[in-house]
């Protein structure tokens, strides 16, 4: 790793503050194992989870709700889970993609390398995403637990602080 990168993360907040959505049209917060698995892993970095929500894969339900994680500045990032295949009902990434101020292709990208690694050519169908909404960082994962904690462990809690940092710098 770069000296510069290592500045960067020593600069960086080590405590955030999250909200968690999982996007589906069937989980409640009783049976979303998914959005559970992206709270117990950022609560094990010591993050808070200021709101989780759970919203039908619909625009108009998730864009209002994204807007208003955008105007608390308290709140650092979004974590999302959920919506990103190709059936028809799957919006989350046409819906997160229209609302980025700046996208952050490696992630995607990234996700897609490490998801190859473990499910083969399976992992063109995830329309992983990620950026920022102004100042706020924004991932989405697929719902899978399997794929939330692969985007989790290997991306997403190695890079957070850093990513925060810049983007409110």
């Amino acid at each position: 790793m770069s000296a510069s990168v290592t500045e960067h993360r020593g600069d960086s907040l080590k405590i955030l503050n999250l909200a968690v959505i999982t996007v589906s049209d069937t989980r409640t917060l009783a049976d979303d194992t998914s959005g559970a698995l992206i709270v117990s892993l950022a609560e094990a970095q010591q993050h808070a989870i200021l709101a989780r929500e759970i919203v039908p894969d619909e625009p108009e339900r998730m864009r209002p709700l994204l807007d208003s994680y955008r105007s608390r500045d308290e709140i650092h990032a979004v974590l999302m889970t959920g919506g990103t295949g190709i059936s028809p009902r799957d919006q989350t990434f046409e819906t997160v993609s229209a609302l980025l101020t700046k996208p952050l292709p490696g992630y995607g990208e990234l996700f897609r390398m490490l998801s190859y690694a473990e499910i083969g050519p399976a992992c063109i169908l995830s329309r992983a995403v990620g950026g920022l909404i102004g100042k706020l960082v924004i991932l989405v994962m697929p719902g899978s637990r399997a794929a939330v904690e692969l985007a989790m462990t290997k991306i997403i809690l190695p890079e957070l602080p850093h990513l925060v940092r810049e983007a409110r710098k």
